[in-house]
Protein backbone atom coordinates (compact mmCIF):
# COMPACT_ATOMS: atom_id res chain seq x y z
CA UNK A 1 0.00 0.00 0.00
CA UNK A 2 1.13 3.29 -0.61
CA UNK A 3 1.69 5.90 2.28
CA UNK A 4 -0.35 9.42 1.75
CA UNK A 5 1.20 12.16 0.36
CA UNK A 6 2.33 14.98 3.10
CA UNK A 7 1.16 18.22 1.23
CA UNK A 8 3.61 19.70 -1.49
CA UNK A 9 3.39 23.02 0.26
CA UNK A 10 4.42 21.39 3.50
CA UNK A 11 7.56 19.14 2.43
CA UNK A 12 8.66 22.67 0.12
CA UNK A 13 8.62 24.70 3.25
CA UNK A 14 10.54 22.61 5.27
CA UNK A 15 13.66 21.80 2.63
CA UNK A 16 13.63 24.88 0.80
CA UNK A 17 12.24 28.12 2.82
CA UNK A 18 12.67 27.00 6.90
CA UNK A 19 15.53 25.70 9.35
CA UNK A 20 13.49 23.81 11.50
CA UNK A 21 16.73 22.46 12.93
CA UNK A 22 17.93 25.91 14.04
CA UNK A 23 14.65 26.77 15.52
CA UNK A 24 14.75 25.50 18.97
CA UNK A 25 18.27 27.48 19.41
CA UNK A 26 18.73 30.59 17.95
CA UNK A 27 16.42 32.55 19.68
CA UNK A 28 15.63 32.86 23.50
CA UNK A 29 11.26 32.11 22.46
CA UNK A 30 12.56 28.51 21.16
CA UNK A 31 15.06 27.70 23.71
CA UNK A 32 11.57 28.32 26.02
CA UNK A 33 9.69 26.05 24.02
CA UNK A 34 12.39 23.23 24.33
CA UNK A 35 13.22 23.95 27.90
CA UNK A 36 9.70 23.75 28.63
CA UNK A 37 8.89 20.61 26.32
CA UNK A 38 11.88 18.17 28.02
CA UNK A 39 10.62 19.14 31.36
CA UNK A 40 7.43 18.02 30.43
CA UNK A 41 8.77 14.97 28.85
CA UNK A 42 11.00 13.65 31.52
CA UNK A 43 8.24 13.82 33.68
CA UNK A 44 5.70 11.84 32.30
CA UNK A 45 8.02 9.26 29.90
CA UNK A 46 9.11 6.05 31.81
CA UNK A 47 12.50 5.60 32.97
CA UNK A 48 15.00 4.87 29.63
CA UNK A 49 16.05 2.64 28.25
CA UNK A 50 12.38 2.82 27.23
CA UNK A 51 12.21 2.52 23.53
CA UNK A 52 10.45 6.04 21.69
CA UNK A 53 9.12 6.28 18.32
CA UNK A 54 9.58 9.70 17.40
CA UNK A 55 7.01 10.35 14.68
CA UNK A 56 7.42 13.73 12.75
CA UNK A 57 10.72 14.26 14.80
CA UNK A 58 11.92 16.17 12.16
CA UNK A 59 15.65 17.02 12.25
CA UNK A 60 16.02 15.24 15.81
CA UNK A 61 15.85 18.03 18.17
CA UNK A 62 14.82 16.06 20.89
CA UNK A 63 15.74 12.54 19.83
CA UNK A 64 19.41 14.01 20.43
CA UNK A 65 18.77 14.71 24.20
CA UNK A 66 16.62 11.46 24.39
CA UNK A 67 19.27 9.48 23.15
CA UNK A 68 21.66 10.97 25.82
CA UNK A 69 19.14 10.54 28.47
CA UNK A 70 19.69 6.74 28.00
CA UNK A 71 16.77 6.55 25.59
CA UNK A 72 16.15 4.24 22.32
CA UNK A 73 14.81 6.19 19.98
CA UNK A 74 13.63 6.05 16.42
CA UNK A 75 12.82 8.83 13.81
CA UNK A 76 9.89 8.83 11.24
CA UNK A 77 9.61 12.19 9.56
CA UNK A 78 8.51 12.79 5.75
CA UNK A 79 10.95 15.38 4.84
CA UNK A 80 14.43 13.56 3.60
CA UNK A 81 16.53 17.01 4.85
CA UNK A 82 15.01 15.84 8.10
CA UNK A 83 15.75 12.14 7.98
CA UNK A 84 19.66 13.36 6.07
CA UNK A 85 20.14 15.95 9.45
CA UNK A 86 18.55 13.77 12.07
CA UNK A 87 20.66 10.53 11.20
CA UNK A 88 23.22 12.19 13.36
CA UNK A 89 21.59 12.46 16.24
CA UNK A 90 22.32 8.77 17.58
CA UNK A 91 19.13 7.10 16.75
CA UNK A 92 17.86 5.33 14.10
CA UNK A 93 15.56 7.09 11.22
CA UNK A 94 13.43 6.64 8.80
CA UNK A 95 11.34 8.40 5.85
CA UNK A 96 7.76 8.08 6.31
CA UNK A 97 4.16 9.26 7.53
CA UNK A 98 2.24 9.65 10.70
CA UNK A 99 -0.79 7.94 9.19
CA UNK A 100 0.73 4.74 7.72
CA UNK A 101 3.88 3.69 9.95
CA UNK A 102 6.01 0.99 9.05
CA UNK A 103 6.26 -0.06 12.95
CA UNK A 104 4.61 -3.56 14.32
CA UNK A 105 2.26 -3.10 16.62
CA UNK A 106 2.50 -2.93 19.90
CA UNK A 107 6.37 -2.36 19.47
CA UNK A 108 7.26 0.85 21.08
CA UNK A 109 7.06 2.01 25.04
CA UNK A 110 6.22 5.75 23.92
CA UNK A 111 5.04 7.58 21.06
CA UNK A 112 5.91 11.39 20.23
CA UNK A 113 3.90 12.99 17.70
CA UNK A 114 5.25 16.77 18.15
CA UNK A 115 4.85 17.72 14.89
CA UNK A 116 2.47 15.67 12.64
CA UNK A 117 -0.96 16.97 14.02
CA UNK A 118 -0.53 20.77 13.41
CA UNK A 119 0.26 19.57 9.57
CA UNK A 120 -2.39 17.76 9.15
CA UNK A 121 -5.53 19.98 8.91
CA UNK A 122 -8.41 17.85 7.84
CA UNK A 123 -9.72 16.00 11.29
CA UNK A 124 -10.09 12.46 9.31
CA UNK A 125 -5.80 13.08 8.52
CA UNK A 126 -5.22 13.52 12.61
CA UNK A 127 -7.07 10.53 13.40
CA UNK A 128 -5.29 8.40 11.56
CA UNK A 129 -2.18 9.43 12.88
CA UNK A 130 -3.36 8.93 16.56
CA UNK A 131 -4.40 5.23 15.31
CA UNK A 132 -1.34 4.55 14.23
CA UNK A 133 0.28 5.79 17.54
CA UNK A 134 -2.00 3.66 19.41
CA UNK A 135 -1.62 0.56 17.08
CA UNK A 136 2.32 0.90 17.63
CA UNK A 137 2.70 1.80 21.23
CA UNK A 138 2.67 -1.17 23.85
CA UNK A 139 -0.75 -1.52 26.68
CA UNK A 140 0.23 0.95 29.69
CA UNK A 141 2.18 2.67 26.84
CA UNK A 142 2.83 6.51 26.47
CA UNK A 143 1.83 9.23 23.94
CA UNK A 144 2.88 12.68 24.11
CA UNK A 145 0.89 14.92 21.14
CA UNK A 146 1.77 18.42 20.30
CA UNK A 147 -0.29 21.31 19.03
CA UNK A 148 0.05 24.95 17.86
CA UNK A 149 -2.25 27.18 20.14
CA UNK A 150 -5.50 28.71 18.36
CA UNK A 151 -4.53 32.05 19.43
CA UNK A 152 -0.73 31.64 18.45
CA UNK A 153 -0.45 33.54 15.47
CA UNK A 154 -2.44 36.77 16.50
CA UNK A 155 0.39 36.68 19.64
CA UNK A 156 3.27 35.48 17.07
CA UNK A 157 1.99 39.18 14.83
CA UNK A 158 1.33 41.34 18.19
CA UNK A 159 4.47 40.65 19.69
CA UNK A 160 6.81 41.43 16.41
CA UNK A 161 4.47 44.23 15.48
CA UNK A 162 3.26 42.88 11.80
CA UNK A 163 -0.70 42.47 12.46
CA UNK A 164 -1.25 45.34 10.55
CA UNK A 165 0.83 44.90 7.66
CA UNK A 166 -0.02 42.80 4.26
CA UNK A 167 -3.34 41.09 5.05
CA UNK A 168 -1.45 39.56 8.65
CA UNK A 169 -5.05 40.61 10.65
CA UNK A 170 -7.66 39.31 7.91
CA UNK A 171 -5.35 35.87 7.80
CA UNK A 172 -4.80 35.65 11.49
CA UNK A 173 -8.61 36.50 11.97
CA UNK A 174 -9.58 33.26 9.80
CA UNK A 175 -7.70 31.31 11.87
CA UNK A 176 -9.15 31.95 14.99
CA UNK A 177 -12.05 31.32 13.28
CA UNK A 178 -11.41 28.11 11.88
CA UNK A 179 -7.97 26.91 13.31
CA UNK A 180 -6.91 26.41 9.63
CA UNK A 181 -4.00 28.36 8.79
CA UNK A 182 -3.76 29.01 4.46
CA UNK A 183 0.53 28.74 4.24
CA UNK A 184 0.91 32.58 3.88
CA UNK A 185 3.85 33.54 6.71
CA UNK A 186 3.91 30.04 8.48
CA UNK A 187 3.00 26.48 6.06
CA UNK A 188 -0.41 24.66 5.75
CA UNK A 189 -1.28 23.95 9.48
CA UNK A 190 -4.03 23.68 12.24
CA UNK A 191 -4.21 25.21 15.15
CA UNK A 192 -6.02 23.83 18.32
CA UNK A 193 -7.78 24.86 21.29
CA UNK A 194 -6.77 23.10 24.27
CA UNK A 195 -9.78 21.41 24.84
CA UNK A 196 -10.49 20.15 20.84
CA UNK A 197 -6.48 18.67 21.46
CA UNK A 198 -7.61 16.50 24.35
CA UNK A 199 -10.79 15.32 22.64
CA UNK A 200 -8.93 13.91 19.96
CA UNK A 201 -6.48 12.50 22.04
CA UNK A 202 -9.43 10.88 24.33
CA UNK A 203 -11.17 9.68 21.19
CA UNK A 204 -8.02 8.35 19.81
CA UNK A 205 -8.17 5.38 22.74
CA UNK A 206 -6.16 7.22 25.20
CA UNK A 207 -6.21 7.03 28.61
CA UNK A 208 -6.42 9.68 30.92
CA UNK A 209 -5.76 12.64 28.34
CA UNK A 210 -4.20 15.55 29.73
CA UNK A 211 -3.18 18.89 27.91
CA UNK A 212 -0.30 21.70 28.95
CA UNK A 213 0.51 24.66 27.43
CA UNK A 214 4.33 24.89 27.33
CA UNK A 215 5.82 27.94 26.76
CA UNK A 216 3.36 29.95 29.39
CA UNK A 217 2.38 33.55 29.83
CA UNK A 218 5.97 35.00 28.93
CA UNK A 219 5.87 33.81 25.17
CA UNK A 220 4.95 36.47 23.57
CA UNK A 221 6.76 38.94 26.04
CA UNK A 222 10.12 37.28 25.45
CA UNK A 223 9.28 37.54 21.71
CA UNK A 224 8.83 40.89 21.59
CA UNK A 225 11.43 41.37 23.55
CA UNK A 226 13.97 40.07 21.04
CA UNK A 227 11.73 41.92 18.38
CA UNK A 228 12.68 45.20 19.74
CA UNK A 229 16.41 44.19 20.39
CA UNK A 230 16.73 42.65 17.00
CA UNK A 231 18.82 39.80 18.91
CA UNK A 232 18.35 36.77 20.76
CA UNK A 233 17.22 37.34 24.21
CA UNK A 234 20.22 36.04 26.64
CA UNK A 235 18.70 32.88 28.82
CA UNK A 236 20.64 33.88 31.82
CA UNK A 237 18.32 36.89 31.52
CA UNK A 238 15.53 38.20 34.05
CA UNK A 239 13.04 38.42 31.18
CA UNK A 240 14.16 34.77 30.44
CA UNK A 241 14.15 33.43 33.96
CA UNK A 242 11.08 35.08 34.73
CA UNK A 243 9.11 33.56 31.55
CA UNK A 244 10.25 29.86 32.36
CA UNK A 245 9.22 30.14 35.62
CA UNK A 246 5.80 31.59 34.55
CA UNK A 247 5.03 29.09 32.53
CA UNK A 248 5.76 26.23 35.20
CA UNK A 249 3.14 28.63 37.61
CA UNK A 250 0.73 28.53 35.08
CA UNK A 251 0.81 25.13 34.40
CA UNK A 252 -2.70 24.32 37.29
CA UNK A 253 -4.86 26.95 35.13
CA UNK A 254 -5.80 25.67 31.96
CA UNK A 255 -7.64 29.31 31.31
CA UNK A 256 -3.44 30.84 30.77
CA UNK A 257 -3.10 28.20 28.37
CA UNK A 258 -4.02 30.30 25.56
CA UNK A 259 -0.52 32.78 25.88
CA UNK A 260 1.30 29.54 25.25
CA UNK A 261 2.26 29.18 20.91
CA UNK A 262 1.98 25.41 21.71
CA UNK A 263 0.45 22.58 23.99
CA UNK A 264 1.40 19.27 24.71
CA UNK A 265 -1.00 16.35 25.44
CA UNK A 266 -0.26 13.13 27.29
CA UNK A 267 -1.99 10.09 26.91
CA UNK A 268 -1.93 6.60 27.68
CA UNK A 269 -2.88 3.56 25.93
CA UNK A 270 -5.13 0.74 27.97
CA UNK A 271 -3.55 -2.06 29.59
CA UNK A 272 -1.33 -3.31 31.39
CA UNK A 273 2.43 -2.43 30.78
CA UNK A 274 5.04 -5.64 30.39
CA UNK A 275 8.59 -5.85 29.74
CA UNK A 276 9.94 -5.76 26.47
Amino acid sequence: MTAPQVAEEVLAYYTDRFDEHARLHTSAAGVLELVRTQELLRRHLPAAPASVLDVGGGPGAHARWLVEDGYRVHLVDPVERHVREAAGAGCTVEVGDARALSAADASYDVVLLLGPLYHLPELADRRRALAEALRVVRPGGTVAVAGIQRHAALFDHVSQGRLHLDGRAERTGRVLATGRNEGREFTFAYFHHSAALAEEVAQAGFEGARVYGVEGPGDALVKAAETVAGEQLAVESDLFRSALLAARLAEPYPELMVASSHLLAFGRRPGQATAE
